[in-house]
């Protein structure tokens, strides 16, 4: 859930052409989302698994894109992509971390990628 230090989203805006999902928070952080790096760090089960430790690198979604952005509540959003992939709940605090951390963890999805021997295309 989300907590009163949390910045919460003003603006959700979905750029298909782009292949892009743009939040602007109330701390007046703009962060601007690949697709693929919303998938591949998607919070369901399938990508985080169900524990620490357990969770799967998702290769071959470098030309992934979003068809829908659902709301959830007043806390999240539930993001559909054009793979089918349906079942992350995005929270605001989870959304906001990925803006954060992007290079991170842009940078760690990239080095599992190549010890796993997998690729960001089909």
């Amino acid at each position: 859930m989300t907590t009163a230090r949390t910045p919460r989203p003003t603006e959700v805006r979905l750029i298909r052409a782009e292949k892009r999902l743009m939040v602007t928070f109330d701390d007046g952080k703009v962060f601007s989302y690949p697709a693929e790096y919303l998938r591949v760090e998607s919070p369901s089960a399938e990508v985080q698994g169900h524990g620490p430790g357990q969770n799967v690198i998702v290769g071959g979604r470098r030309h992934v894109g979003i068809t829908t952005i659902e709301s959830v509540g007043h806390y999240a959003i539930r993001i559909l992509f054009d793979d089918d992939h349906d079942t992350g709940i995005y929270t605001w605090d989870y959304l906001y971390e990925l803006g954060v951390k992007h290079d991170a963890k842009w940078a760690a999805y990239e080095q599992a990628l190549v010890a796993k021997k997998l690729s960001r295309d089909p």
